[in-house]
Formats: C-alpha cells, structure tokens, sequence
C-alpha cells in the first residue's frame, strides 16, 4: 500500500474539486487546500473526473495454456490502462480452471504482476464439458476464494446441472454466471439470425437460443434462491425475461457487452472476421435496447468479455475464426460514447454499471466503495474532454483484434490508483515511479 495526494479532482464529475489525502492505500483525508506531507508525492487532477476503479466481471486472460493470445502480465496492463482496478478471469484456459490448484495459480500470478485485482472465476463442469460437476466448494474455500463460477464459451446445458449448481451456489453464498445459448439452436450458426446473414449467406444465430436458457436458469434460480448472473446479454427479448424475473424477486443480475452497446450486425458486409464474436452482434434495435435496460438498471453492469486471439486465430475466412474482441482498454469510451454522450448515463451511472454494481454482485468488500474518507483507495481519473483514436497494435494486449481500429473515441484515462498506488499514468501501465510532488499525470 502506498501514500498519495491527489489534487483538484472531480468525484464523479460534480460539485466543487477535491484533494485527497491516501495513506497506507485509504482515503484518509477529502476536502480543497490540503498539502502533501514531506515524501508523498502529488498527482495534480485538475480538470479530471474521478470515479471508483473500475471492475470487469468477465475477462479472458489466457493464461495458462493460451500465452500466445494473452498473458495474465499483458491482460492486467490492458486493464489498469482502461482504468480497472479488478478484473474476473475466466476458466477456459488449458487446464481449465476446475480446480483449486489452477485457480490459485492464477489468482498468485495476478497477485505477483500486481496491476489490478485478479479473481479467478471456476468452471462449473469438469472441463466445462457439461457433464459432471466440478468441486465448487473446494474452490471456494481455497486460498483463491472463489466467488463466482461459469462455463462461459459453454452454456451449463443440462438443467439437472444447472439446478444442482444453483442449490450449492445458494450454501456457498456464491454466483452462478450463465453462458446463455442453446447449442441445439446455434449449431453452425455464423451471426444473428436476420436480413443481414440471409443476404451475406451466413447461417442464422436465433436470439431465441438466448433468451430461452435465460429463462430456464431464471426459473431454476428463483426454486434455489441462488445468485444468477447472465452473461453478455444481446437480445432485446432477453430484456423482457430479465425484467419480469427481477420483478418477480428472482436473484438475477445481468452484463451487457461494450460490443453489444454500440455495434450492430451491419458491420458484417466486409466479412471481417474482428466482428465475429459471440453471442453474435445483433440489430439497431437490440443495440439500442440494451443501452436502455443498462440505463434503467434491468441489465446491471457492464462487462468486456474481452477475448484476446492471436492472428492465427482471427486472420482467417470467416467460418473458422474464433469469436471474440478486446476490450479492457476501449470499454469506458465506448460506454461513454454510447452511453454518456446520448444522455442516458451521467458519470455517476457510470460509477454504478462499470464499478459499484459489479463490485456488489461478486461481493468485493474493498472495490466500487464510494470515494469517501475511510474508504479504499481503489480509483481512476479520467479526462472527460479527453479523445484518442484506437490502435490495435498499440493496445497493452498480446493480440490486437479490437473491433474499434481506426476510431475516435471520447474520455481517456489518465491514471488508474490501486490501493493508493499508481499502476497506470500517461499511457503506460506499473510506471517505475510515482509522480514527482505537483506534476500533472
């Protein structure tokens, strides 16, 4: 943990500008004119808003067994440049992470890189083949602590498994995160089933294969009393799913992708494969749905997904490219650009859908807190007038398959702050030093 005055910032982009004063990682002082004491450096935020670090409750790291599309080194630098402070690594790695040996291996090395949180996320099924449980309780009683278990990539098919999942996530006061498709309706499928893939040729993804699992696992939650999360929510009619199982007390919270908010499956007409993802991007009007539902709180957070591939797996025909786009250091512009700009999210919105309410939901204690004394010093600063165009091959990601190339994006991050330590500033992420007593990061 470390010491840090923080001058002239904005929390949450209202009101009169703050200092705060950071000892051993706590906010331990707020309010105008304060002075750093001798040896704690200064960051000067004039003209920034700061908000709670971000948390992404949907990574893709990689690691172990995918190192050639990402490491859990180059995952977190992405992700402390997009002004996250915690980020949930999910288990399709090789080995999966079904177990409590893999899991406290990635949770150490996110520990020995030291740029975000990183939280482990456990497979559901043994090799996320569906077909057996894996020791859920194991994992959650290991040194990770696992809080959260998905077959994400793979939906949990087989409602008997699903049911027994949900009943030991509700004893173990833990969060079953759902894969919502069904296979059987999918099988082949190239992009969302409608005008587009018929005219382009492409076999049709019914958003129907969405929202019926949605509302299978819905049901089973409710009989469990259980804690479901939806995974990366597309369809429009999901939407009317979700509302009405919140309305009927269900335990269901759900993420919508960066993707899902701003693309739309008129991007396919070049066939590049940078816009196949899954689930597929879907129409304008599911676009704009889901910016609705995050806006009114039906969809909970936002969520990257973000799924490095190296070039082998993306620059090919499109049938066999792997799904898939980054994310981590486009997801706050591309929220703001969707989002904030249209008028539907204020910076506080923002704070709820990209750190508070994930925070919440995967029960961090010590992320998404509200910038306040006595509180962590878990935090990002960004320049609201700020705007950069993205760069695949200048992204922190090993692998460069960002839907975004060549775009202009609003609000730009200018340091992240874990725990009362700077490990992003300027661009570049764990920089060697603080910096020096008044210098504007």
């Amino acid at each position: 943990m470390h010491d840090l005055l923080i001058t002239s910032a904005r929390p949450y982009g209202v009101g009169d500008a703050v200092d705060l004063l950071i000892r051993d990682g706590v906010v331990v002082e707020m309010g105008p004119g304060l002075v750093a004491p001798d040896g704690i450096p200064t960051l000067d935020a004039d003209g920034l808003v700061l908000l709670p670090g971000l948390v992404d409750l949907h990574t893709h790291l990689r690691e172990p067994g995918g190192e050639e599309s990402e490491t859990i080194a180059t995952g977190c630098a992405a992700a402390a440049l997009g002004g996250y402070t915690a980020v949930f690594a999910m288990p399709n790695t090789d080995p999966v992470a079904d177990s409590d040996v893999v899991v406290e291996h990635v949770r150490r090395r996110g520990e020995e890189v030291g740029l975000v949180d990183v939280h482990p996320v456990g497979a559901v099924t043994v090799g996320l083949e569906g077909v057996k449980m894996a020791e859920l309780g194991t994992m959650a009683m290991s040194r990770a602590q696992v809080r959260m278990f998905s077959d994400d990539g793979r939906c949990v098919h087989d409602p008997l498994i699903m049911r027994r999942a949900l009943e030991y996530a509700s004893a173990l006061d833990v969060v079953i995160a759902q894969h919502a498709e069904d296979h059987r309706l999918t099988a082949g499928a190239q992009a969302h089933e409608g005008v587009v893939a018929s005219r382009l040729g492409l076999a049709g993804w019914p958003a129907t294969a969405e929202e019926t699992i949605v509302a299978r696992d819905c049901a089973l939650a409710r009989e469990a009393g259980a804690a479901l999360h939806v995974c990366h929510v597309s369809s429009a009619r999901t939407i009317d799913v979700l509302r009405a199982a919140k309305a009927a007390g269900v335990r269901v919270s759900a993420e919508v992708t960066p993707h899902h908010l701003l693309l739309t499956d008129a991007r396919l007409t070049s066939y590049d494969p940078v816009n196949k993802v899954n689930p597929p991007l879907r129409t304008g009007p599911d676009t704009q749905a889901m910016r609705q539902a995050l806006a009114e709180g039906v969809i909970d957070v936002v969520a990257t997904d973000h799924a490095p591939h190296a070039s082998q797996y993306k620059d090919t025909e499109w049938a066999a490219a792997k799904p898939g786009m980054l994310g981590l250091q486009t997801a706050l512009s591309v929220v703001v650009l969707a989002c904030v700009e249209s008028g539907l999210l204020d910076w506080r919105g923002v704070a709820r859908v990209m750190s508070e309410r994930p925070a919440e939901i995967a029960g961090l204690p010590d992320h998404g807190r509200p910038i306040a004394e006595g509180e962590p010093a878990n935090l990002v600063l960004v320049d609201p007038d700020g705007v950069w165009t993205v760069r695949g091959e200048n992204l922190a990601s090993l692998a460069s398959n960002t839907p975004y190339e060549g775009m202009r994006l609003p609000a730009t991050v200018v340091a992240t702050v874990l725990r009362g330590r700077i490990t992003a500033q300027g661009g570049v992420a764990a920089p060697s030093g603080a910096a020096q007593n008044g210098e504007r990061v």
